[in-house]
């Protein structure tokens, strides 16, 4: 071993007790067995205890190795031990001794065993070596203790694993190979590669444990399974694997573990792709990324098929890889023999162009396709470009009811009903749907989710809490993958800078670097919105061109009012509106498609009415408010725009009743507007001349400003569990339980159960009692 091991301090302390004992009596004659596995010291020591006997004059008999030795030249040993007075020390591996090895050691008065370095030993060693102490316990970890590990560890000799690899026994190598690759407790596994029934297996992990490279428990120690990827013979590895994975797969069993480390070794032919594409399938639900991976490999390693690129093309899109799935999905509508592959092609680039804002293109394929949810998918592109009668038509027609094609069905539906009349049960029956989909998962990537969708409408009514509640447990879901989650984030961003929480707002923006067109544009927005709220013009300014720019990328739909009305702001500030009038008009030419459905149009014409007053268009702002004023009737939050939009109107003319703008902004603070709610109480305090008003109003900003609303009842609603509240608004909207358990697809005594527990949280004392209070705490649906 290395002269470090030579350092005082280093030796250890087993070893330094035998050396002070031959120092002091070198002429004793000594029968000293000395036993350890590979890379222990054993070596070593007997070059330290040969300089010792030399120094002294004495004659010593020193055998390393002695478990290579054959049974004829153990018996000289033997011999020459039992006819001379020399000390006599054996060293060797303690596993693989013979049976005339472990004879003449039970003579012998003595035996030593060596131990592996503590944790104090590394630290002296990494000491004398130059090295960082704090990096003792690393080491430690890293090579088990063991010296030789130790020292390679710390001096980078790590090439020397070549050749002990080289050297192992066959059998021995290749189970190193294998518990490398986490298939080193199968033993059924193990019995197939070696060619050995069960009892065969104690020989081989004797043999594994006497090369020092097992730690205690028996596992591979990090740095030997490093070496085993990197200083290994490449041929010789990459054969066992295969050897692995095809026995995994003639028994049906998982290979996922075992396929992880044939990734990037270049392994090639029909075992390999099967064994790969069986890896991809195991690793989809949980690691669409690792997944995807799997399924390329698959296909460079020779694998063909449409199942193989379909499941791809899924893997690439949930893992938002959309450049790959949809050079994927374009070659399977390429295909002229495979209906399926054709169908699955048109699913996966209609979801990468619904992604990217293209919904006209996006409705055609998914009709095309006809694979459980296109309808439904295609039908809320429909809707998202003002082709209502189309998307009706679509959802005449029902689709295997399974959950999935269920949660995508309820969802067009809720789509198609939100722009009729006042669309008052849209976010009960999004919700109702993104439950469904939390329990039947999606077998394939999704255009939108009804998370996505349901949180849009809360912000458009005035639901923020039950956003962000949705979006929450999409998040933590992972609902659509890696495809949805960055969508999720941005809307729960929205959903705080909507409620005046700028710092939690700031959070979610994401740069353009990776975004798709429609994830970019509300990230882009975002960032705007936050910026005018914060009354930051040189943000303002800095985030104009990244939002107009991102508005260009995709046609204005239904399900980007909440942008375009930011930028229709953010335009009139920046004097620029002249840029967006043909984006506004697209939008309205959608709105006008659809009636003008107030559910999605108030929330437009709002903003349309505070960048009006912007560029002070008091004859523009009046048609807004006029348009609110119509919609009031739907209910609370279109009502409370109505209320605010006058209240400005009133300000700016400079003749307003207090009264009147105080009660405004306390209702947008109530149902969440808070900065909406602090800006028009504070613009009408500096522009009043009573100074008694300019005080009240200036409180009613200072108290909205930055806050969210706690009125007394908040206390027992925020005690309300997500489902709580959706069955309680039912139950308040005159449901019976049946009714209420088939919108939530649950039964009605689950209802019931969930109004109990309502009720004994809020302190009710009887079912009358019970709705009195959900009345007050829940405002009703509007009436359609």
């Amino acid at each position: 071993m290395n002269t470090l091991l030579d350092k005082p301090g280093i030796i250890h302390p087993g070893t330094r007790r035998l050396l002070d004992e031959v120092t002091a009596a070198p002429e004793l004659p000594v029968r000293i067995a000395v036993v350890a596995p590979g890379g222990y010291g054993k070596t070593h020591l007997l070059g330290l205890l040969g300089r010792h006997y030399a120094d002294a004059g004495v004659e010593a008999l020193l055998v390393d190795d002695a478990d290579q030795l054959d049974d004829a030249e153990i018996a000289k040993i033997k011999a020459r031990a039992e006819e001379s007075a020399v000390p006599v020390v054996l060293a060797s591996r303690s596993t693989t001794r013979s049976t005339a090895l472990r004879a003449l050691a039970d003579t012998f008065g003595r035996a030593v065993s060596l131990a592996p370095f503590g944790v104090d030993d590394v630290r002296r060693f990494v000491e004398h070596a130059g090295g960082d102490k704090a990096t003792a316990e690393d080491v430690h970890a890293r090579t088990g203790g063991v010296p030789r590990l130790v020292l390679r560890a710390v001096t980078g000799q790590l090439g020397e694993f070549r050749g002990e690899l080289e050297q192992l026994d066959e059998d021995v190598h290749r189970y190193l190979i294998a518990a490398e690759a986490g298939a080193g407790r199968n033993l059924d596994l193990l019995a197939a590669l070696l060619n050995r029934d069960r009892d065969g297996l104690p020989e081989v992990f004797d043999g594994a444990r006497a090369t020092g490279l097992l730690g205690e428990d028996d596992v591979l120690l990090p740095i030997a399974a490093e070496a085993v990827r990197a200083w290994d013979s490449p041929g010789r590895r990459l054969t066992v694997l295969q050897r692995l994975l095809e026995l995994q797969l003639r028994d049906g069993l998982p290979v996922l573990d075992l396929a992880r480390s044939l990734l990037g070794t270049g392994s090639s032919g029909a075992s390999a792709a099967a064994a790969f594409e069986a890896a991809a399938r195991e690793a989809m639900p949980d690691d669409t990324k690792l997944a995807a991976r799997f399924f390329e490999a698959a296909s460079e390693a020779g694998g063909r098929g449409a199942a193989l690129t379909v499941g791809w093309a899924h893997a690439a899109a949930l893992a938002g890889d959309l450049d790959t799935a949809l050079r994927l999905g374009d070659g399977m509508l390429g295909s002229t023999s495979d209906t399926d592959a054709r169908a699955a092609g048109a699913e996966v680039a209609g979801t990468v162009l619904a992604h990217r804002g293209e919904l006209a293109h996006s409705a055609e394929l998914y009709q095309w396709s006809g694979r459980a949810g296109s309808k439904a998918f295609a039908a809320i592109a429909l809707v998202g470009i003002g082709k209502l009668e189309a998307a009706r038509g679509l959802l005449e027609t029902p689709e295997v009811p399974t959950l999935f094609a269920g949660a995508a069905s309820r969802t067009a539906k809720a789509i198609t009903g939100s722009v009729s009349g006042c669309g008052a049960e849209t976010l009960a029956a999004l919700l109702g749907a993104a439950s469904m989909l939390e329990s039947a998962g999606a077998p394939a990537p999704l255009p939108d989710s009804p998370a996505a969708l349901a949180a849009l409408v809360g912000l458009h009514s005035g639901e923020l809490a039950l956003a962000e509640s949705v979006l929450t447990r999409a998040v933590t879901g992972r609902i659509g993958g890696d495809l949805l989650a960055k969508r999720h984030r941005l809307l729960l961003g929205w959903v705080a800078m909507t409620a005046g929480d700028l710092k939690t707002a700031a959070g979610a923006v994401m740069p353009p670097d990776g975004l798709e067109a429609r994830d970019e544009l509300f990230a882009a927005t975002l960032q705007l919105g936050i910026a005018r709220r914060s009354s930051d013009l040189p943000g303002l300014q800095r985030s104009w061109d990244r939002a107009y720019q991102a508005s260009m990328r995709q046609q204005p739909d239904l399900y980007s009012l909440l942008p375009l009305g930011e930028l229709t702001i953010a335009a009139a500030r920046a004097g620029a509106s002249a840029k967006l009038a043909g984006q506004l008009e697209r939008a309205h030419t959608v709105l006008d498609g659809l009636g003008n459905p107030p559910l999605w149009t108030s929330t437009l014409r709002w903003h349309e009415l505070h960048a009006a007053i912007t560029v002070e268009n008091r004859s523009l702002a009046s048609e807004h408010l006029a348009a609110l004023n119509d919609f009031a009737p739907c209910g609370r939050y279109p009502a409370a725009l109505a209320s605010a939009a006058a209240g400005w109107l009133a300000v700016l003319s400079g003749t307003f009743d207090t009264e009147a703008i105080s009660a405004s902004a306390t209702e947008l603070y109530e149902l969440g507007l808070c900065w909406d709610a602090s800006r028009l109480a504070g613009q009408a305090a500096i522009r009043t001349s009573d100074r008694r008003a300019m005080v009240q109003l200036l409180e009613v900003a200072r108290q909205f400003q930055g806050k969210t609303p706690e009125p007394v009842a908040a206390t027992g609603l925020s005690a309300l569990s997500e489902r709580e509240l959706e069955v309680a608004r039912l139950v308040v909207d005159g449901l019976t339980y049946k009714q209420a358990g088939g919108k939530l697809f649950i039964s009605g005594k689950t209802v019931e159960h969930h109004m109990a527990r309502i009720r004994g949280k809020l302190g009710a004392g009887d079912r009358r009692e019970l709705l009195g209070m959900l009345r007050e705490l829940l405002p009703p649906a509007a009436s359609s």
